[in-house]
């Protein structure tokens, strides 16, 4: 049996993992860039250091989803980070976000505008840890990517949703 060209290329291996996770990587960006060409800058971003890193990943110790959350969010905190220290620590929030799905109702897509910004006012842990969530990862899971346990999760996801309810329905 002879193995696809993949499996001997670390090249096209990586390219292929990449493209079929790639949801990932956009979610990451998303989450942490309000403007169109900062997202294409830390997508390219991410895309470098998870080559740079490919070589030390091991699918016997975590899947590749998994891994490449790590590197996308490592990435993206560290580069928000550098940006806030440039910028005196509160960044504008620009009005630049596209609308989340055109198909939608008018007020879906406003609703779900809303919860975008009030993701992206998150701190930078709590944010990773709601886009993890809304990607429906379990909580082991979230403690893996993170690097805190599972408790933690838990303790901390709670306090994030009830941020969010209160910031979205201030009425309830």
């Amino acid at each position: 049996m002879t193995l696809p060209r993949t499996a001997h290329d670390p090249r096209a291996r990586f390219a292929a993992l990449l493209e079929q996770h790639r949801g990932i990587v956009l979610k990451v960006a998303r989450g942490y860039c309000h403007q169109h060409e900062d997202r294409l800058d830390l997508v390219q971003e991410i895309s470098v250091q998870a080559w740079a890193a490919f070589e030390d990943f091991d699918p016997a110790r975590a899947r590749f989803s998994t891994w490449l959350y790590r590197v996308a969010l490592n990435v993206a905190i560290s580069q928000w980070r550098r940006q806030q220290h440039r910028q005196g620590h509160h960044a504008p929030l620009d009005d630049d976000l596209p609308a989340v799905d055109d198909a939608a109702p008018p007020e879906q897509r406003h609703a779900l505008r809303q919860l975008e910004l009030a993701i992206h006012a998150l701190p930078p842990l709590d944010r990773a840890l709601m886009l993890l969530h809304l990607d429906d990862h379990d909580h082991r899971q979230m403690a893996e990517v993170l690097g805190i346990s599972i408790a933690n999760v838990s303790t901390r996801l709670h306090r994030v949703r009830q941020q969010l309810r209160t910031r979205l329905n201030p009425t309830d």
